[in-house]
Formats: C-alpha cells, structure tokens, sequence
C-alpha cells in the first residue's frame, strides 16, 4: 500500500478541467502560466489571529505554507520543474516569515509559470479562499482564465469572446470540494488497483523545488534542478 500525501489543490475542480482541457491541446503550443495568489488576510498587527494564529511565528511562510500547493499543481499542469528563480519578502513587520514574492518557474521547451503571491492583497470574490487568486493559462491558440468564482474561461487567439469551460458553483466542501475529490481519488485507486497522484516518493520532489526557492531568493539567482 502506497503512502499518499494529502495535497489537494491539484484536485480543485478548476484545474482538474484546465488538465483536461490542455490535454485536448485547445491552446496549442503552450507559453506560460501565471497565478496571482491573492488571500487578503496578511495585512496589519492582527494577520492571521482569527483563522491560523502560528503564521505569525513560522519562520518560512508563504511558500513553506502555502506556495508548495501550486508547486505540485504546477507539476500537475505543465510537468517537471527545470529551474526556479525567486524574489521573496516580508511585508509584515509582525510576522516572522515572508508573505509576498514572485517564483519564476522553468519547464522543458520554453514554457514558464509564474507565482505571484502577495497575502496582503484579495481578489474580486465573495470568498477570497475559494480559489485563493486567479490564474491565466496562455499558449498559440488562445488562454484560460480562472477567476475568483471559480469559473474557468476560454478565449481563442485573435477573439474577444470567451466561453465558459467551468461554470461558477457553490461547491459544499473546501475550495472546490477538493479533500472529497482527492479522498475519492485514493478509495477508487484502492479499490480498483489504479495508480496514485502524490506518492510520498514523488511529493519529495516538491519539497526539494520548496528549498531551492528558498536558495535562489537567498542567492539572489536561478536555480536548476
């Protein structure tokens, strides 16, 4: 029996139908993927207190905490992680951690990710933890769009027009129902003898890219994996 990581943002239903649909090649050859990480509860002497009082004290915050979902989601989307590049900061005085960076993310043939985290700004939704930002997949063909409802939008190259992927619900569990969605992905694994999305051995690599994060904004520099 496999050990499984509980990490569950790949399963939020948005980027399970962005993989979808990128696996369908609707964008063509792809170039980048940009995600604006924006929770809006990092600002003043309170941060954190009413929901996870201990981010004041951690040493290493938004990307130890947080970053490393769409570390794996990335993974998930786009493949290996070739290099990474990080730009990292405290803006808070009263926590001990950084809370707003940019991690530029270097995949096979070009393609480029960037995570643009910052907790002291939101995003336009009723639930700023539903989706945590927005996010915008870009190739030859045209773009994905995720915006803070929930909603997965596709506009093709040289049009105006968008049409929904994913339309916009009040999903019942977390961000999307995404612990049920993994939980269900482990039970029918088991039961049918499939395989697994994050194995212990391969979420290690995740933490290798979260330490060579905290190299490169250490260095100063881009570092290859």
């Amino acid at each position: 029996m496999p050990l499984v990581i509980h990490e569950n943002f790949r399963f939020q239903p948005w980027y399970r139908a962005a993989k979808e649909n990128l696996d369908k090649g609707i964008l063509g050859d792809l170039h980048q993927l940009t995600s604006r990480l924006r929770t809006g509860d990092g600002q003043g002497p309170d941060a954190y207190l009413d929901r996870q009082p201990y981010f004041q004290q951690m040493p290493r915050l938004l990307v130890h905490e947080t970053g490393v979902h769409w570390v794996d989601t990335f993974r998930y989307l786009l493949g290996p992680i070739t290099g990474v590049y990080a730009d990292l900061r405290r803006m808070n005085p009263v926590i001990a951690g950084e809370d707003a960076g940019h991690i530029v993310f270097d995949f096979d043939g070009g393609l480029r990710a960037l995570f643009d985290g910052n907790r002291h700004l939101d995003h336009a939704s009723d639930n700023t933890r539903l989706t945590f930002g927005e996010a915008l997949i870009e190739g030859t063909n045209g773009a994905l769009t995720l915006t803070g409802d929930g909603a997965l939008h596709h506009r093709r190259f040289g049009e105006k027009e968008t049409r929904v992927v994913l339309e916009p619900r009040a999903w019942s569990g977390f961000a999307g129902n995404c612990v049920y969605a993994l939980r269900a992905h482990v039970v029918e694994a088991v039961l049918e003898q499939g395989s697994f999305g994050n194995t212990a051995r391969d979420y290690l690599t995740v933490r290798h890219i979260e330490a060579a994060i905290y190299r490169s904004a250490k260095e100063r520099r881009r570092i290859e994996l």
